[in-house]
């Protein structure tokens, strides 16, 4: 079975009593001059929400993410690429956060990779993720893993996605129908699985004219209705 996309999207609408009631579950992503508008704090409050959602309920981390935006004065990188050793001792004795001293340690050097991207390459980080390409978004995927802190696995997809930048994910249930269609046979671990991975998505998007994040959210509902 080959992934078609007029399959997919049949299989999935079925499961919908209209177009609009499926097209207003689907998720959407930024446009590429709202996230160059959006300011690097917020990309920075992101990537510590995905390093945090790691291993935890996400919702006990988004209940007390108010507290984070306050202890961590709005998340401007300039400021917290300078969080040094006392001020990380001084946060562990908050109790209204999630006190996980490797997740806070995580915060100034993403804060650094943030400003060495913005330096090199003379824009935003907005700038930077609107740029890259959507037909490559497993080499953002390894250069958020090599370049940031605690952003490898699942969490580059999941940061991008809190970031609003267009992505797909992985789930279990993404796999699953790339398994089925014949896409891959295996966890999509290797380059080369990956590689075959985007390949499928680009033909997708291509057919469709979809953004990933629907195209994933349509793989997945075809394989678990619930989502």
């Amino acid at each position: 079975m080959t992934l078609d996309y007029r399959w997919l999207y049949d299989t999935v609408r079925a499961r919908f009593e209209s177009d609009a009631a499926l097209e207003a579950f689907l998720p959407q992503a930024l446009t590429p001059q709202a996230l160059k508008d959006q300011g690097d704090d917020r990309y920075l409050s992101a990537m510590t929400r995905r390093v945090f959602h790691a291993g935890v309920q996400h919702t006990m981390v988004d209940a007390k993410w108010p507290e984070f935006e306050k202890a961590f004065a709005g998340f401007a990188p300039e400021a917290l690429a300078q969080l040094g050793p006392e001020q990380i001792e001084a946060h562990m004795k908050n109790d209204r956060i999630i006190r996980d001293r490797a997740k806070i340690k995580s915060i100034p050097e993403n804060a650094r990779f943030i400003l060495d991207i913005r330096q090199e390459r003379g824009t935003g980080f907005g700038a930077f993720l609107a740029d890259w390409p959507d037909t490559d978004t497993i080499g953002l995927w390894r250069l958020l893993a090599r370049r940031g802190t605690r952003l490898g696995g699942r969490s580059a997809a999941g940061f991008l996605r809190l970031a609003g930048k267009d992505t797909f994910l992985l789930t279990s249930d993404v796999v699953a129908r790339l398994k089925a269609a014949g896409v891959i046979d295996r966890e999509p671990t290797s380059q080369r699985d990956q590689q075959a991975v985007q390949d499928a998505f680009n033909t997708l998007q291509q057919d469709s004219g979809r953004p990933l994040c629907q195209l994933s959210a349509l793989m997945s509902l075809s394989i678990n209705p619930t989502f």
